[in-house]
């Protein structure tokens, strides 16, 4: 589905651009990180996978804003980013990693099934996403 049919079905409103709320996004980003890394540290796996999740989601919504859209729901950045794709302003890899990161996150959540291996691992996914969302906004 392209953006402007997730558009019509809500998945995405559109509003104007919105500098400081770009910023926002981005702020809340490496807030997330930065809670994420404090969480490795302590050991509480599910809480670093958690954060590195919202990070990855809050850099994508950063990009979202910058397209002129807010998402509903938060398959519609999933949407958002394949479009990117089709359109070659973006690498599959960076779907994948937020598409894991995504399963991850419901998986620590709902299920309780988190690790060590599994937190590090999106964290590295995280710190990879949300520059490459950082580049593209530049």
């Amino acid at each position: 589905m392209n953006i402007t049919s997730a558009v019509e079905k809500g998945y995405f409103v559109k509003e104007k651009i919105d500098p400081l709320l770009i910023q926002k996004e981005l702020q809340e980003s490496e807030y997330d990180l930065d809670k994420a890394k404090q969480a490795l540290l302590s050991k509480d796996y599910k809480w670093a996978i958690v954060k590195c999740y919202y990070s990855m989601f809050h850099s994508a919504k950063a990009l979202c804003f910058s397209l002129g859209l807010r998402e509903k729901k938060h398959i519609a950045l999933v949407m958002m980013l394949e479009e990117m794709i089709q359109e070659g302003r973006l690498e599959k890899e960076y779907l994948y990693s937020f598409k894991g990161a995504m399963d991850a996150r419901e998986g620590a959540d709902y299920h309780y099934i988190h690790s060590e291996d599994t937190a590090k691992h999106i964290y590295s996914l995280a710190q990879k996403f949300n520059q490459r969302m950082k580049r593209l906004l530049e």
